[in-house]
C-alpha cells in the first residue's frame, strides 16, 4: 500500500518518492492520560531523521494522534517545513465498528498524505470542500474531498515546487 501511495505522490507532485525503512514511534510521544500519541513530538523525532538529500519526509503510523488543543488529529505537518506525520488509526473502517476495507483505507491515507504534504509546501487549509487541503475534522470530510488540489492551491503548490527546484 505504501509503495502504491508513494508512486501516486511521485506522479502528482512530479518529484521522486521512496518508502524508507520503518522507525519506532518515540516513547516520549505517548500520553498515558489520553492514551494517544502527541504528533508534535513525533514530528520533532522525524526531523532528526531528515537527511540533506531529503525534500520532504512523511511518517505513516498506526497509533492514534493528538495535539494538546484537539481531541485527535489524522495528521500534522510543519507548515513550510520538511516533515509530516499521518496516522491510519482513525482512517480504518474498524475504528468506526465497520468491517476492514483496505481500498477505503488506502484512499483515505493517500488523501491525508497529500493534505499534510501540502502543508509542508506552505499550503494552508482551503475553503473548498473538494480540495485536498480542506480541513478534515471527521472521517466524512476525508471521504468527501478529492485527492487533488483546487486551482488556487495547485497554483501555490507549483510555485513552492518551482522554488525548491531552483534552490537545489
Amino acid at each position: 500500500m505504501l509503495e502504491r501511495i508513494s508512486k501516486k505522490v511521485e506522479h502528482l507532485l512530479n518529484v521522486p518518492s521512496e518508502v524508507l525503512k520503518p522507525v519506532s514511534v518515540p516513547k516520549e510521544a505517548y500520553d498515558y492520560v489520553r492514551k494517544q500519541y502527541n504528533s508534535t513530538v513525533i514530528l520533532k523525532n522525524l526531523l532528526e531523521k531528515v537527511t540533506p538529500d531529503s525534500l520532504k519526509v512523511i511518517g505513516i503510523t498506526h497509533v492514534d494522534l493528538f495535539i494538546p488543543v484537539l481531541t485527535f488529529v489524522f495528521g500534522e505537518a510543519q507548515l513550510g517545513g520538511q516533515v509530516a506525520v499521518v496516522s491510519t488509526a482513525r482512517l480504518r473502517q474498524e475504528f468506526y465498528g465497520l468491517p476492514a476495507d483496505e481500498f477505503v483505507l488506502e484512499e483515505r491515507l493517500y488523501k491525508e498524505v497529500i493534505h499534510e504534504l501540502g502543508h509542508t509546501f506552505g499550503l494552508v487549509h482551503c475553503s473548498l470542500n473538494k480540495c485536498a487541503m480542506y480541513l478534515s475534522t471527521s472521517i466524512k470530510f476525508i471521504d468527501l474531498k478529492s485527492s487533488g488540489f483546487c486551482r488556487e492551491c495547485q497554483k501555490q503548490l507549483n510555485k513552492s515546487l518551482q522554488l525548491l527546484k531552483t534552490d537545489r
